[in-house]
C-alpha cells in the first residue's frame, strides 16, 4: 500500500490537569477525504493544531510524518510550506480589509518590492471563479455574512495550493446552497489528488461526503473505518461510548397542563424600520406556558433579528406591540428583558454568550448578579454562595472542566454552551430564546440539551427556539413559525408536519 501522505504515530498531549491526547494513531492519505469526528472534548482540534504547529514540535510526544519522513513543524508557516492548509473554528480574516487582500493576506504578488494589487485582484477573481465561488472581491470581509466570510476562508486556503486541507467545522455558518458549493469543491479536489481532513458533527455529511472515518474519544483512537463500513448509530455508539436511545425527547409524555392557555409571551405587528425593505415585517404570534415554538427559515429570514428585537438587544427602530403575562412591555435593553423573567442563548456563544477569558463561575453568574438576593447584597458579591450555585450547575448539567476557576476558553464548544445554558437558567426565566443552541456541538451534548430543553417546557417554561436544522425543528417544537425575508409565511402545529412543508414556505411558496 503507497505510503500515506500524512502519518500521526502515538501523540499524546498534555494540559494543566488534562490530557487531551493519548497515544492517537491517525494516517490521510493523498485523494482522499477522512472524516475525524468524536464529541466535544474528544481531542480532535488538538490533533489538528498539532499538525498546523499551533501546538509545536516540543510541546507533545510522539511522531509526524509527511510522505514517510518525520516533521519537526516549530512554526505554522513550517506546516503550510508543507502544504498543510488548517481552517480553525475561529476566522482567520482581518474584517476591515477586502476579500481579495484577505485571500492573499501574507502571500501577496508583488513588483518590484511594491504590491501588485491589480494581479492580487486578477488572481483572486480568477481562483474564484474556478471554483464557482460567487464573492465580491472589493467588498470588505466584515460587510460579508458569516457563510460568505466561511467561504472566504476556504478560499484563502485554496490559494495555497495546499496538498492536504483541514477543515474544522467548515459548514457551521453554511446554509444548504453553500454546504453543495463547498462539497463540490473538496470532490474537485479530491479528484486532483489533495488530501482532506473534514472534522463536522453533521454526521450526515460524513456519509455524504467521506472516504473513511476515524473516531477519537476522551482523547483516544476508537476506531478507523471505511464510510462503507459503518452506520449512523454505530458512529453514535462509538462516538459517545454508549447507545443514544433518542436524540430527540418524547413530546408526548408532557401533562397537557403544561402547555395550558396561559400566554407567557405574545407579539402583534413587530416591524423594524427605516431599511428597505425592513428586516421585519407585520410580525405577530404567541407562546403559551410549557410550549416549545420552533422559529424556522433560511439564512437571512430575520429570525435572530425577531428574538433579538423582542429581548431588547435590536440595535435599530421598531414598532409594534409585545406582551409579557398581558402586560404591554417594551425592552430598551437586555437588562430590561432578564428583570421580566425572559433569557436569550444567542447564536454566537463566543461573542455575546460567554467572556472567554473568565472563568467558569463569573460566567455562570454574570447574568444573576446585582438580581439574585443570594448573590449580592449592597452591592457586595458573596463569592461562597457564587461558588456554590455555580457548582450545583455544573453538576447539574454534567460541564466537564477541571476546575471552576478554568477560563472558559479552554473548555470544549459543548460544554461552553452548557455554561451559557447554566447563565440563563440561574435567572429562573419564565420565556427562553434559544437561537441556535446545538450549532457546533457533538452528538452526546445535542441529546443532553434537547432532554433539558423538553424538561425546561415540562416545567412551564415557554421556549422559542430558533434553528437551521430541519430535524431539531421537527423533534422539538409543539409549533413551528416559517419566516421569509421578515414575514411570517407560515404556522403549523407539528402534526404529520415534514420538511418540505417548512422548505416551501422558506422559499417563500
Amino acid at each position: 500500500m503507497a505510503v500515506p501522505l500524512l502519518s500521526m504515530q502515538s501523540i499524546t498531549k498534555d494540559f494543566p490537569g488534562v490530557r487531551a491526547l493519548d497515544d492517537v494513531n491517525f494516517e490521510v492519505h493523498s485523494g482522499e477525504i477522512h472524516a475525524l469526528c468524536g464529541e466535544n472534548g474528544a481531542g480532535k482540534s488538538t490533533l489538528i493544531k498539532i499538525l498546523g504547529a499551533v501546538h509545536p514540535y516540543g510541546t507533545y510526544d510522539g511522531k509526524l510524518l509527511i510522505d514517510g519522513a518525520e516533521q519537526h513543524f516549530r512554526h505554522v508557516r513550517d506546516a503550510e510550506n508543507s502544504g498543510i492548509a488548517v481552517l480553525h473554528q475561529e476566522l482567520a480574516l482581518i474584517p476591515e480589509m477586502t476579500v481579495a487582500e484577505n485571500i492573499y493576506l501574507g502571500k501577496e504578488p508583488q513588483r518590484f518590492g511594491i504590491i501588485d494589487r491589480e494581479r492580487l485582484y486578477n488572481d483572486a477573481g480568477t481562483l474564484l471563479a474556478q471554483f464557482g465561488l460567487d464573492i465580491p472581491l472589493h467588498g470588505q470581509v466584515y460587510k460579508l455574512g458569516i457563510g460568505q466570510q466561511q467561504l472566504v476562508e476556504i478560499a484563502k486556503a485554496l490559494s495555497r495550493d495546499a496538498r492536504m486541507l483541514v477543515l474544522d467545522e467548515p459548514t457551521a455558518a453554511l446554509t444548504e446552497s453553500e454546504v453543495d458549493i463547498l462539497h463540490r469543491i473538496l470532490t474537485q479536489l479530491r479528484n486532483e489528488g489533495v488530501a482532506c481532513i473534514y472534522i463536522t458533527h453533521k454526521l450526515k455529511e460524513i456519509f455524504r461526503i467521506a472516504d473513511r472515518v476515524t473516531v477519537l474519544r476522551d482523547g483516544k483512537t476508537v476506531e478507523t473505518q471505511s464510510i462503507g463500513e459503518c452506520t449512523e448509530d454505530l458512529l453514535i455508539s462509538q462516538m459517545v461510548g454508549r447507545e443514544l436511545t433518542a436524540l430527540y425527547p418524547d413530546r408526548e409524555h408532557f401533562a397537557s397542563s403544561t402547555r395550558g392557555e396561559d400566554v407567557a409571551l405574545q407579539v402583534e405587528d413587530l416591524c423594524t424600520y427605516p431599511t428597505e425593505p425592513p428586516q421585519l415585517e407585520n410580525i405577530s404570534f404567541e407562546v403559551r406556558r410549557g410550549e416549545i415554538l420552533g422559529i424556522a427559515g433560511l439564512m437571512g429570514a430575520g429570525r435572530t433579528e425577531l428574538i433579538n428585537t423582542i429581548f431588547g438587544a435590536y440595535s435599530g427602530m421598531w414598532k409594534g406591540k409585545v406582551y409579557r403575562d398581558g402586560m404591554n412591555v417594551q425592552f430598551r435593553s437586555p437588562k430590561d428583558a432578564i428583570r421580566k423573567g425572559m433569557a436569550l442563548v444567542s447564536e454566537d456563544r463566543k461573542q455575546y454568550g460567554l467572556i472567554l477569558d473568565n472563568n467558569v463561575v463569573h460566567n455562570m453568574t454574570l447574568s444573576s448578579l446585582g438580581e439574585s438576593k443570594e448573590l449580592t447584597a449592597l452591592g457586595v458579591i458573596n463569592r461562597r454562595v457564587e461558588h456554590q450555585k455555580s457548582s450545583e450547575s455544573v453538576d447539574t448539567l454534567s460541564i466537564k472542566t477541571p476546575t471552576l476557576d478554568v477560563p472558559v476558553r479552554q473548555l470544549s464548544g459543548g460544554n461552553q454552551q452548557k455554561v451559557v445554558l447554566g447563565k440563563w437558567l440561574m435567572t429562573r426565566p419564565k420565556v427562553l430564546f434559544l437561537d441556535e443552541p446545538t450549532r457546533g456541538i457533538d452528538v452526546g451534548a445535542k441529546a443532553e440539551i434537547h432532554a433539558l430543553t423538553a424538561q425546561l417546557a415540562d416545567d412551564g417554561v415557554a421556549i422559542v427556539l430558533v434553528s437551521s436544522e430541519l430535524p431539531e425543528i421537527l423533534g422539538m417544537s409543539d409549533r413551528v413559525l416559517v419566516l421569509h425575508e421578515g414575514r411570517i409565511t407560515g404556522e403549523f402545529t407539528n402534526d404529520n408536519l415534514t420538511q418540505e412543508d417548512i422548505l416551501r414556505c422558506a422559499a417563500g411558496t
